[in-house]
């Protein structure tokens, strides 16, 4: 005899079972993608797999009339620049929260996005722009600033510029040229020399275009050191500069640029999820497995399709057997009601012993005499 093949029903079971298994994969894949392309800014995490988070060393602007956040700074760092002559205000991963004004070669628009800066008299020296994009160097963090006000010119420009033909030298045509006045007429000389005007105001445009682009702007190059102490605040201090006074370099020692393990995100798969989902897929291939071995070669039917029916039967015995003894002790441990409960019956158990019957009404009635 050839084995029956499977009911469709089993195998439409096993396939909707496995279906719905990777349906509930699929949303946690495509969150878990989702949310390693979005970059958080003020945090980092390394090849190692070392995990950092600043977040909390940034200062906050607090509205008026509310609170600050328990643990939260809210005022600028300041680093003491000793033998340089000047002191640096700055922030972490934002912009400083004393807004600032009068930034020497910055946009106006970008004022409220200096992170770092000093001052000489009135004038306010950018150091660069906010920026979130830290950098793991080994143990170390490293994030840094650009866009800052523009830096020194250096001495070969300076020499350049000093040897350089300034803009009124030019040769333009002079009244001596010979046969100049033959060339042109009166209305053609008006013409050409709107067009050298022209052309000189493109020149300049190019030329700061040009200087624009080439121009170097200062910038503050920060790195972070582990601090294990918890009592310690986050402080700053200043490095020092380039010769140019166009790089600057500082530290800051936290206990937040400590190494820890990367917290669960939320929509992600974690090991927990990971469990499960295996969990489920070895039960759903052991029960529709097990009822296709039993049904088929077996020839089992009714309960006894399931794999290892007389395991679990006896499981459940044991199971009710153990609730039974525990309800049947704590029934013992109740206190019940004082008085004549059943009357004794016959040998026979079919009725009550007429005796005891007749006992009982002359008892009743010797204590309604009383």
């Amino acid at each position: 005899m050839h084995p029956r093949n499977p009911p469709r029903s089993l195998l439409l079971l096993a396939l909707a079972a496995l279906g719905g298994v990777a349906h509930a994969e699929e949303p946690d894949k495509t969150s878990t993608s989702t949310s390693s392309a979005v970059v958080t800014p003020c945090v980092a995490t390394a090849t190692s797999g070392a995990f950092f988070d600043l977040r909390p060393d940034t200062a906050i602007v607090v509205p008026e009339g509310e609170k600050a956040p328990k643990g939260s700074p809210v005022q600028d760092y300041l680093a003491r620049g000793w033998d340089y002559g000047h002191n640096f205000t700055l922030n972490l991963c934002g912009a400083v929260v004393e807004p600032v004004e009068d930034v020497v070669g910055v946009d106006r628009d970008l004022w409220r996005n200096v992170s770092a800066y000093y001052e000489i008299g009135r004038k306010v020296y950018s150091l660069g722009l906010e920026s979130g994009a830290l950098v793991p160097r080994g143990r170390k963090l490293v994030l840094q600033y650009t866009g800052g006000s523009p830096c020194g010119e250096s001495e070969k420009e300076k020499d350049k510029r000093a040897f350089g033909v300034h803009e009124g030298a030019r040769y333009k045509g002079y009244d001596d040229d010979e046969d100049s006045g033959s060339r042109h007429s009166s209305k053609d000389k008006d013409e050409d020399e709107d067009d050298e005007k022209e052309k000189d105001k493109e020149k300049e445009k190019e030329k700061e275009k040009e200087k624009e682009k080439t121009m170097r702007r200062k910038s503050a190059t920060i790195s972070f050191l582990c601090d294990h102490d918890p009592e310690t605040p986050t402080a700053a201090s200043f490095v020092g500069t380039d010769p140019e006074e166009c790089a600057y370099f500082f530290e800051v020692r936290s206990q937040h640029a400590c190494a820890m393990a990367e917290p669960h995100k939320p929509g992600s798969v974690g090991p927990g999820s990971v469990f499960a989902i295996i969990f489920f897929i070895a039960v759903a291939v052991y029960v529709l497995g097990g009822v296709f071995y039993q049904r088929n070669v077996a020839h089992a039917r009714g309960w006894r399709q399931l794999p290892n029916y007389s395991l679990w039967a006896g499981i459940w015995s044991f199971l009710v057997d153990i609730f039974t003894i525990l309800t049947s002790s704590c029934s013992r441990i109740i206190p019940r009601r004082r008085g004549y409960h059943t009357l004794s019956r016959s040998p026979n158990g079919r009725s009550r012993n007429r005796d005891d019957e007749n006992r009982l009404i002359d008892q009743l009635d010797e204590e309604w005499d009383d």
